[in-house]
């Protein structure tokens, strides 16, 4: 396996694999197969996209479109296309952590036939996300619809993974405090953003722009995270993951590109902490159970509880549960039996004394959350 390091990304600690913030030269299945299984938090995949082109391109005043012709985007048959993308799906599958995500971008002409092949390979789709250009290319032929979006699947590896990353709170305090949308409006790659050879032209016929993997990467991953584009390019994956303090592997078969990558990502200052902190909500916060503050001691067995009005009381039993008037039961449950209702939240209803005024047991919980926290640092 051939790895090329990028020079100064981040100090090496710890047992961090050789591979890591590198780009391993060669096919992209093979090169998937060499990496460890169950290594890697999100994929973010930009496979060729097999665009049938018959001819050149060319505009109205008959000069000739940089439209993408490389032998690497072509494949004679949609067969063999599918054959393709059944086989570097599998493999990027096995190194997708359980909880991990993939993140796959196409055009009309493939991203239905990738769909289908990652249901097929039992994937559960949670998004498909609109990619809508501000400045498309135009339709010079007249036959058709401006081809003006493209679209990203966004998938688990089942239907029953639980726990992968979705920065909910973030997204939306990013749009203004209002729930994130599927459809993102971003200019193509252009201006100083595009790489350029030193004959000024295209370094990469497809880069992506950095703004679409920043929300990709803002999204569904976070600080510390292992990111994979298993079709590298011009290295807009990676240089996104260095500025936002992710770690990435990329996989690229073409020597200009991976030189390209190498030189851009090098340049990348990372943003430094606490800025790297995403805002989470309760809903991203790990469970507590309520004999946990017990089994630290945060809470003591024989603890009476009351509600804030001091109306009922409750004792602590030694498993957890709470006893009143010789009735058990969970901390919602005995919330929601002394009020009549069919639910409650324990964790806000009931309170403990404190200093001068009574205190929610959801702020033992905060104290647990902190000291595992700090325990993990």
């Amino acid at each position: 396996m051939s790895v090329l390091k990028v020079a100064d990304i981040r100090p090496a600690t710890g047992n961090k694999p050789s591979w890591l913030n590198s780009i391993i030269k060669g096919d992209c299945v093979a090169a998937l197969e060499k990496l460890p299984e169950n290594s890697v938090d999100l994929i973010f995949a930009d496979p060729p996209y097999n665009l049938q082109l018959e001819g050149e391109l060319h505009r109205p005043d008959q000069s000739r479109v940089d439209a993408v012709d490389d032998h690497w985007d072509q494949f004679a048959t949609f067969e063999a296309y599918d054959a393709f993308t059944r086989a570097w799906l599998m493999a990027a599958r096995r190194v997708l952590k359980p909880t991990g995500t993939i993140w796959v971008i196409g055009s009309y002409h493939n991203i239905f036939r990738v769909g289908t092949t990652l249901q097929d390979l039992g994937f559960w789709i949670l998004n498909d996300v609109v990619w809508r250009k501000t400045n498309p290319m135009p339709n010079f032929r007249g036959r058709r619809f401006t081809n003006a979006h493209e679209t990203m699947i966004w998938a688990s590896p089942d239907q029953k993974t639980k726990g992968y990353t979705f920065n909910y709170d973030a997204m939306k305090m990013a749009n203004d405090d209002v729930q994130m949308r599927s459809d993102w409006l971003f200019p193509i790659c252009n201006g100083g953003e595009r790489l350029k050879d030193e004959n000024g032209e295209k370094v990469h016929p497809t880069q992506k722009p950095e703004a679409l993997l920043h929300r990709v990467l803002m999204s569904s991953s976070k600080p510390g995270d292992v990111v994979l584009d298993p079709f590298f390019g011009s290295g807009t994956t990676g240089a996104v993951a260095k500025r936002l303090g992710r770690n990435f592997v990329g996989i690229d078969r073409e020597d200009k590109y991976i030189k390209a990558a190498l030189e851009r990502i090098a340049n990348v200052q990372t943003v430094q902490s606490p800025q790297l902190v995403v805002t989470t909500g309760k809903r991203a916060e790990p469970r507590v159970p309520f004999g946990a503050l017990l089994e630290t001691g945060l809470l003591k067995p024989g603890t009476e509880l009351t509600d804030s009005k001091k109306r009922w009381k409750a004792t602590v039993r030694i498993d957890g549960s709470l006893e009143r008037e010789g009735a058990t039961a969970s901390i919602h449950k005995m919330g929601a039996m002394v009020q009549g209702l069919d639910a409650c939240n324990g964790w806000t209803f009931w309170h403990i004394a404190g200093n001068r005024k009574l205190v929610q047991i959801d702020e033992l919980r905060k104290q647990y959350r902190e000291q595992v926290k700090a325990a993990g640092a």
